[in-house]
């Protein structure tokens, strides 16, 4: 099938192309290229643009009458950055999104796949959650996916869309043949962080210690891309059967269903390089949480798939592209 991938240059939406390809589809992207890259197009359509201009949507449907699908992966995702600037993360992770649904309802387009967030969760007592558990968005960026899936639900059963919703943890890793990853030199997440710290020579510093974690740091559920990029694909090829027009709304957890706090990671990383990390302790980031880790089973029921790539994985491909990245920014520059 050919399918339609907003944020299509960026970390996620690249990495999903690159399955959709090798599973035999067709991606044609869009993006604004405020953080993707032009260069991770890779010789496939790109439309640059905005996910919330009709005109552009009608150009990119009109050009590719057989689109069959859209996967929406455009959104601003820096928490700290949400809690600052709010606005802006309400007007373009929602509003933007919503002018997208109506863009393509009027073309006749209804199969939606979103890239939603584990973010949305409340933080049980053990950690883990799964699609039924209750919310509790502890940032605006988080806010803005649980907000967006309330809309996708709301306009599925009005008949405007048929949508699943993929809430996925915490990705790492890159592309495994290193066509894409981060574009971004100095990443927030804790990975990205301590690769950037250890490249440096510098401390890493843990944001918060005195969560009620086994250690008092942040637990998370940390996924390869390329694992998360395979869901996607899942999603697609089994969408008219786990979201028909009787039941248009779901929702899968995708995760490993292994928590590990940051602790723990820096741990994992040291085995992999070999180099002993010096860790500082520092204070929260506005928007930060405990976290979560799923324990459901749903998505390997309805889409059959599981992840299978490792931590240490996702370790080493994150370093392999760290390595990577400066000439890929360099080309993208000349």
């Amino acid at each position: 099938m050919k399918v339609l991938i907003t944020g299509g240059a960026g970390f996620i939406g690249s990495t999903v192309a690159s399955a959709c390809e090798q599973a035999g589809h067709e991606p044609v992207l869009l993006d604004d290229l405020s953080t993707g890259l032009s260069a991770f197009a890779l010789g496939r359509p790109l439309y640059v643009g905005d996910v919330g201009d009709p005109v552009l949507i009608s150009r990119v449907v009109s050009e590719h009458p057989d689109i069959a699908a859209v996967v929406h992966c455009a959104a601003k995702i820096v928490v700290p950055d949400s809690v600052a600037k709010p606005l802006d993360y309400y007007a373009n992770n929602v509003g933007k999104g919503v002018e997208l649904l109506r863009s393509l309802a009027r073309h006749g387009l209804t199969r939606f796949v979103f890239s939603s967030s584990a973010s949305i969760y409340a933080v049980s007592d053990d950690f883990t959650v799964d699609e039924d558990s209750p919310l509790a968005p502890a940032s605006p960026y988080a806010a803005t996916k649980a907000m967006f899936e309330t809309i996708l639900e709301d306009a599925s059963h009005a008949g405007d869309v048929r949508a699943v919703s993929l809430r996925y943890f915490n990705p790492i890793g890159a592309d495994p043949e290193l066509r894409t990853g981060l574009s971004i030199p100095e990443p927030s997440h804790a990975l990205g962080r301590l690769i950037s710290s250890w490249r440096a020579g510098r401390p890493f510093t843990i944001t918060g210690h005195d969560w009620p974690t086994p250690d008092g740091t942040g637990i998370r559920d940390y996924i390869h891309v390329w694992d998360l990029a395979r869901a996607h694909v899942a999603a697609l090829e089994r969408f008219d059967e786990v979201a028909p027009a009787s039941n248009p709304y779901r929702v899968y957890n995708i995760g490993t269903g292994r928590g590990v706090t940051v602790r723990e990671l820096v741990t994992v990383f040291e085995s992999v390089t070999g180099d002993a990390v010096d860790v500082v302790d520092g204070p929260r980031r506005p928007g930060d949480s405990a976290g979560v880790y799923t324990r459901s089973e749903r998505a390997a029921r309805e889409l059959d798939w599981r992840a299978e790539r490792t931590l240490e994985d996702g370790i080493r491909d994150s370093l392999a592209w760290a390595e990577r990245l400066p000439d890929v920014l360099g080309a993208a520059s000349a």
